[in-house]
């Protein structure tokens, strides 16, 4: 038995079988020769590699039949060696086929992995951040994993298994039936004894394989999220290591007993196949060798039959199941197409234009904002990738419109929730406004180009998130060609010089998991230092010195004073050292600007910034200890 045919059908039999009921668009099929299309030169050799290696199949027992015939029997000792050499030559030429083969699948299916992969990653990444925030990480990945590699099977296993079968099962029923019409019947009557307990065992390896995928997955997510630093630290503070570990052991026996029990049914299913060969046989052997007996057929004709016989099952076996394997293949080519097919919300204009140098001033000019809705963002054909809501978007900005001077600094202040955030992240076209427009420099930022519009506006978030990498990469993330002096200037502007000067690797040093091998702190002025690497005319701080201590935040900002000098800065803060020097502060309440003024100005005003100062910042005027979020101490050490 060929057991490259056999693992090939006992493949197709764990398939899901709902695939079959599932409906698919128009004009995928011509979709994905498109992307086959380049790859011409590659499949047509290997299709006749495929189709020469059935033929070969069929040669082989042929050759012994007529070793036996003319020259066994007759007792021609030329002949027998000279057939006997053209079997050894046969199987020399099928073994050269098989590595070309298999080549040229490689080059087949690896270069199509890369084509769908390069092009999906590209897709993705320009994505707004809506479809990051309902996106699961997990379910994306495995888009780019597992379906981008059942789409590339269509083009190589499921067609060459296609071919190859289909091929082989013509050559060998021909063959046989011109060899014995009698005793190619009666194997195939012998094949409903096999197939329908096959499908039976079928039926439950689809159960088992469903299963077993799940269970793994549950597996590997708790072992992802319990394995994050973030997770290993709660397990830790909340003493649930035992825990933890009953519960993982749960999900690991589930995967132990479905890994027995599918051991068993592919056991079970190879041992089937074996014995419905061997019957064949003897059934074989015991007609042809009364027939042989009887004159009516020749001993290499019996030879060759039993031999044919070892290729005629597994090929029909295969084929009863290939609509299971075509669909498969053709549903993650769909998955895959359906993640291209999201268009992206933030585009990017054909005639967009670059912004100048000289492009420095922030206008927001009446702008409303709603978050987008899941209809709107999400993939909801998609298992798990975004789901859908029940309660319609809320606006979240209501005509808002103020003016950054070049070189001004704007501080925004307001209660949680107010919209802050919102109104920063549309500065740099995180988001598209629904009505009105933001400007940088007097050009509508929906008319721009993106990159220019990322290079002259520079954001550092509230949670500072660094690669798990090097210093050096994290820094030069924002200016590649930067040489290791202005790496190192950086960091002392942002204070933190002295810290990678005593680190053994310095710029070298691995920052960790989204930085945990730092302090809140430490990662906070990483992420100052690299804006300052980036030199963008227009600054957006969403309280940049949340996590800083009382000497560090004081340090940092000497250094933003002198960094921001003549450039324009939007600052989100709740601090009144960073707020009192602002040129202007507007009041943000429930996505409207309330007030807007100077310190003094707001405060005689005796509205709500007069209450946020009486009740947030009017202790660090007295010099009472601030309000601020400590840094902590290292999660581990920095080496």
């Amino acid at each position: 038995m060929d057991g490259g045919v056999s693992w090939a059908t006992l493949r197709s039999l764990t398939r899901d079988s709902s695939v079959t009921k599932q409906r698919l668009p128009p004009g995928l099929a011509t979709r994905i020769l498109g992307y086959a299309r380049p790859y011409l030169g590659v499949i047509v050799p290997f299709l006749i590699m495929v189709a020469a290696t059935a033929v070969l199949g069929v040669v082989t027992p042929l050759l012994f039949k007529a070793i036996i015939d003319r020259g066994v029997v007759p007792g021609r000792t030329g002949v027998v060696v000279w057939l006997s050499v053209g079997v050894a030559g046969v199987a020399l030429l099928e073994a050269v086929l098989t590595l070309l083969q298999r080549w040229y699948s490689s080059r087949l299916g690896e270069g199509l992995i890369y084509d769908l992969r390069r092009e999906v990653f590209d897709h993705v990444q320009r994505m707004p951040l809506a479809f990051f925030v309902r996106a699961q990480t997990g379910a994306l990945t495995s888009r780019l994993n597992n379906d981008v590699i059942g789409a590339q099977r269509a083009l190589t296993s499921t067609l060459s298994s296609v071919v190859s079968n289909v091929l082989s099962l013509v050559l060998v029923l021909a063959a046989m039936f011109a060899l014995s019409w009698q005793i190619t019947l009666i194997a195939l009557a012998l094949l409903p004894l096999f197939l329908l307990p096959v499908r039976w065992i079928g039926r439950r390896l689809q159960r088992v394989t469903r299963e077993q995928m799940a269970v793994d997955a549950e597996m590997s997510s708790l072992m992802t999220e319990r394995f994050g630093v973030g997770g290993a630290m709660l397990t830790k503070l909340y003493g649930r290591a035992d825990e933890e570990t009953e519960h993982f052991a749960g999900k690991a026996a589930r995967v132990r007993d479905l890994g027995v029990l599918s051991a068993m049914y592919s056991r079970v299913f190879f041992v089937g196949l074996t014995l419905l060969a061997a019957l064949a046989t003897a059934v074989a052997y015991g007609l042809g060798g009364v027939l042989v007996i009887g004159g009516s057929l020749q001993l290499g004709t019996l030879v060759a039959l039993t031999s044919l016989l070892t290729r005629l099952y597994g090929p029909l076996t295969s084929l009863s199941n290939v609509h299971v394997d075509v669909m498969t293949a053709l549903v993650s080519f769909h998955r895959v197409f359906e993640v291209l097919d999201l268009p992206p919300m933030i585009r990017e204009k054909e005639d967009a234009v670059d912004l100048p140098p000289e492009a420095r001033s922030l206008e927001f000019d009446s702008v409303s904002f709603h978050y987008p809705g899941s209809d709107e963002v999400s993939l909801a054909s998609l298992e798990s990738v975004a789901r859908q809501e029940s309660t319609p978007p809320h606006q979240v900005l209501h005509d808002v419109s103020f003016h950054a001077a070049p070189g001004e600094m704007i501080a925004l202040v307001g209660h949680s929730g107010a919209g802050k955030t919102t109104i920063a992240q549309l500065a740099g076209r995180l988001y598209d406004v629904d009505s009105g427009s933001v400007r940088v420099g007097g050009h509508d930022v929906r008319d721009v180009t993106l990159s220019s519009l990322y290079s002259t506006v520079g954001v550092v978030t509230q949670e500072a998130h660094l690669f798990h990498d090097t210093i050096r990469a994290n820094l030069a993330y924002a200016r590649p060609e930067a040489t290791d002096e202005e790496l190192l200037h950086a960091l002392r502007t942002a204070q933190l010089g002295e810290l990678v000067s005593e680190l053994p690797d310095g710029l070298d040093t691995v920052v960790g998991d989204r930085g945990y091998r730092l302090s809140g702190g430490e990662k906070q002025r990483i992420a100052l230092a690299r804006l300052l690497l980036k030199q963008p005319p227009v600054v957006v701080l969403d309280e940049a010195t949340a996590h800083l201590d009382s000497e560090s935040e004081a340090a940092v900002q000497r250094a933003l004073n002198r960094a921001l000098a003549g450039r324009t800065s939007l600052v989100i803060a709740h601090r009144l050292a960073t707020i009192r020097r602002a040129d202007r502060i507007l009041v943000i309440s429930e996505g409207r600007v309330l007030e807007q003024g100077t310190h003094e100005e707001l405060l005689e005003h005796g509205g709500q910034y007069a209450e946020l100062y009486r009740t947030q910042f009017a202790e660090e005027e007295q010099g009472s200890p601030e309000r601020v979020l400590p840094s902590g101490d290292r999660t581990g050490p920095v080496e």
